[in-house]
């Protein structure tokens, strides 16, 4: 009788060696803990966020209070200031304002941001609102009221000096963002305060035609907040992670489990 050999077990059936198995077993640990830990930072930006949210909603809401002083400027930061409501005087310096380009429901145009000259001699920016390209026929007409303007709205830190894929040209007087450091030096004003104000409807007397005058009270106060799906997303990732994990292992056990031959 002629005896059946044999066949040699194929690659993939093979038990893996204990080396590899722990391998494998300190870079999944090392991947799992990392998920934990980004989901568990979404959490806490989660808490953030809506603490955020909180804080400016209850300053809006607020009546309004002065400007900060000068004084105060030092301390002043988006996550303790931003979004205040306030109220500020003063006279506008119409030949020192600036043009930063800007998207609205009423299209593409501009904000307005003219310095307005307080009576301690500092500066403070003001958004006097947006117009259309159409109104920059009649800027060069706009004169200094009689009167001292009084400004409410609500207070915004500077912006960065880039925006997506563009940068503010001070050389050729365009600018993208409100970077107000870069505004203040093209324009050589000093003593400017590190915030500008978002001028209300009110402010701007509620013109709502922006090729005849700036349109204020356009300021947007909403704020993404996908922290809980991405914390989700994290932890879901390291639950699957401990599913293929499992599945590997119950699958190496089979293999390694003693099998018959035929004769």
């Amino acid at each position: 009788m002629t005896a059946v050999k044999a066949e040699p077990d194929s690659p993939s059936s093979r038990p893996r060696s204990t080396l590899s198995l722990v391998v494998m077993g300190v870079i999944a640990l090392a991947i799992f803990v990392a998920l934990c830990a980004l989901g568990t930072w979404q959490v806490h930006r989660l808490a953030w966020k809506e603490t955020l949210i909180a804080n400016i909603d209850a300053r809006i809401h607020l009546p309004a209070a002065p400007a900060p002083p000068r004084s105060e400027w030092p301390s002043l930061t988006r996550d303790n200031a931003e979004y205040r409501h306030v109220t500020v005087s003063g006279h506008y310096q119409y030949d020192r304002q600036t043009l930063v380009q800007a998207v609205t429901n009423f299209g593409s145009g501009y904000w307005v941001m003219t310095p307005l000259m307080l009576a301690d001699g500092s500066t403070i920016l003001v958004n006097r609102g947006f117009v259309l390209p159409e109104w920059r026929k009649n800027a060069a007409a706009e004169n200094p009221p009689p009167l001292v303007a009084q400004v409410t709205g609500l207070l915004r830190m500077g912006e960065p000096s880039e925006a997506f894929l563009r940068n503010n040209d001070p050389g050729a007087n365009r600018w993208y963002t409100r970077d107000l450091q870069a505004i203040a030096a093209a324009r050589g004003l000093t003593d400017v305060a590190p915030y500008f104000v978002d001028a209300d409807a009110a402010s701007s007397a509620n013109n709502r035609d922006p090729v005849r005058a700036p349109v204020g009270g356009l300021t947007v106060v909403t704020f993404a907040n996908s922290h809980l799906s991405y914390a989700i997303t994290w932890y879901a990732l390291a639950i699957m992670l401990l599913v293929g994990v499992w599945i590997v292992v119950r699958e190496e056990r089979r293999r390694r489990q003693p099998s018959g031959q035929g004769l």
